[in-house]
């Protein structure tokens, strides 16, 4: 290795060595915090306490622990985390940059999805350097504290003795921006040009981040992801999970030492099973997620986002069109839905009176597109719409009746997979935006190679001046009261108000808190 690709910088808390590879200097596994463990758990994230001489992050850090997914990690579409071991020990930050020097890139920094539940900033379609390269930007992802660790409010139940307000997960990205503040400069970034990106429950918490006093300061712009500011936790609501999830191993509040000794496995092992439980009960089946506790954060983040909360953050924000298409598809109790089912589980989860109008508008919408159109297809687009794009475009609406630039995209094209029946899915985008495309799952042809540049052109013009228009995309324009949006697809387009007559079937409906069905 040469001189000149050494890729050692000096941070506040001390000196660390990279690698260089591929055209990048690349930082794995640099901790923004002390160790989460022992007294630490279900406390604010610590600073990082200094080293002497120079510390290797060449290989990722922990992950936070979590329980095996649904699906195979290698099946097609899904997240693969790569082969990195578990620990409460998580608090890692990763960075890809092109130059170790004074350039002041824009910093995009990536906080990844899994219902708050599972992830990791060690996704492999980050380790593509495209986005670094293309767009000379510094690109940083992290992990951060997932399920009971760092989404279980215990101050009430324990009367103060565990402090944790179940927004841990959240302080600790917050933790990481302030770490972002502080030395990314010394990666060739511009801490005064930070754009947080997520997608998922990494959008849902860009959209609390949005509200959140303690993240002010710390970034600049947001893009949020098939993820809005509208998946949150009452008070009531986290007490509640709190009370049955200390229930499952016969504890109460007053047992605090008990609480405390519980292992990283019983942990797990209690998620799982609440999980279950609450299914069971149809109620919330991602118990753990930011709560609105009062202190960290004081009210619902999209009420403090209509106040103005995030109004000198410039906004990028979308999904894709069947975000849960296959969901319910893939779901063998789903298979035979008729009509009454679905609107018996409609009525089941939204107010009654406004059911009939939804089917009705979502009915002779879909029949344009498909006539054959079935009671699943109607169920899986009226609840992608509840649960992302109508949250998505209060998002906007918030922000743009603020005075705020903001941006509305909607990605359209369908997985060519198994014939065509996932359609856009939930987390087809993603291959797009990081250069990974496959020929089965998206297709690697010319056309979307065209669209992915066009995405990641976009989504770096905007990180880095606060606009997506750029050469190959052409002029992309606010969401005003024409409600233009970019369509991607193999004819990437603006149009006005796409689904408009669905959108407008959701007007009565003002919801902060939803769901799923």
């Amino acid at each position: 290795m040469s001189m000149d690709k050494q890729a050692v910088v000096t941070t506040k808390s001390g000196k660390l060595e990279g690698v260089y590879q591929d055209g990048l200097y690349v930082f794995k596994g640099v901790p923004y915090a002390e160790p989460p463990l022992g007294k630490l758990r279900w406390m604010p994230p610590q600073p990082v306490k200094k080293w002497d001489g120079v510390r290797p992050v060449k290989d990722y850090g922990a992950m936070a622990p979590q329980l095996a997914m649904v699906a195979p990690s290698d099946s097609p579409g899904m997240p693969n985390f790569g082969n990195v071991p578990q620990s409460e020990n998580c608090l890692f930050l990763n960075i890809w940059t092109p130059g170790l020097d004074d350039k002041k890139r824009p910093v995009m920094f990536w906080i990844h999805g899994g219902a708050f539940i599972i992830g990791a900033g060690s996704e492999t379609f980050l380790d593509s350097g495209v986005l670094s390269k293309r767009g000379d930007i510094v690109l940083v992802s992290i992990n951060y504290r997932l399920g009971a660790p760092g989404f279980l409010n215990l101050n009430e139940i324990t009367g103060g003795r565990i402090p944790s307000t179940g927004n841990e997960g959240i302080l600790d990205q917050v933790a990481a921006l302030e770490w972002v503040q502080e030395n990314i400069a010394a990666f060739g970034g511009n801490p005064d040009n930070v754009t947080i990106f997520g997608f998922s429950a990494g959008g849902m918490s860009i959209g609390t981040l949005l509200a959140l006093p303690a993240a002010k300061g710390t970034f600049h712009k947001a893009m949020n992801r098939s993820g809005a500011a509208n998946v949150i936790s009452t008070m009531d609501n986290a007490v509640n999970i709190a009370k049955q999830y200390l229930g499952l191993y016969n504890l109460k509040g007053n047992e605090v030492d008990g609480i405390r000794n519980l292992t990283t496995q019983q942990l797990l092992d209690g998620q799982q099973k609440l999980g279950e439980r609450l299914r069971e009960q149809e109620m919330r089946a991602t118990p753990f997620q930011p709560v609105v506790d009062g202190k960290a954060l004081p009210e619902l983040p999209i009420v403090a986002i209509r106040n103005g909360s995030a109004r000198d953050i410039t906004l990028m924000a979308g999904n894709s069109r069947d975000e849960l298409k296959s969901t319910y598809r893939m779901n063998p109790a789903m298979k035979d839905l008729d009509e009454d089912g679905m609107i018996e589980r409609l009525k089941a989860n939204l107010p009654p009176d406004i059911v009939p109008g939804l089917v009705q508008a979502y009915r002779e919408s879909l029949k344009l597109e498909n006539p054959a159109v079935t009671p699943l297809d109607m169920f899986g687009s009226i609840n992608t719409d509840l649960m992302f794009r109508i949250p998505t475009i209060r998002l906007i609406e918030a922000q743009r009746d603020n005075g705020v630039k903001s941006y509305n995209y909607l990605f359209a094209y369908k997985s060519p997979a198994m014939g065509g029946v996932l359609g856009a899915m939930h987390g087809l985008d993603n291959p797009f935006l990081f250069g990974t495309l496959d020929s089965q799952f998206t297709g690697d042809g010319l056309e979307q190679q065209s669209m992915a540049i066009k995405m990641q052109d976009s989504c770096v013009a905007f990180a880095r001046t606060g606009n997506p228009s750029c050469d190959s995309i052409g002029t992309w324009p606010e969401y005003g009261i024409d409600r233009n949006t970019m369509v991607f697809d193999i004819n990437t387009r603006v149009e006005k108000a796409p689904y408009e007559e669905e959108r407008r079937a959701w007007d009565s409906y003002d919801y902060t808190t939803t769901k799923p069905m």
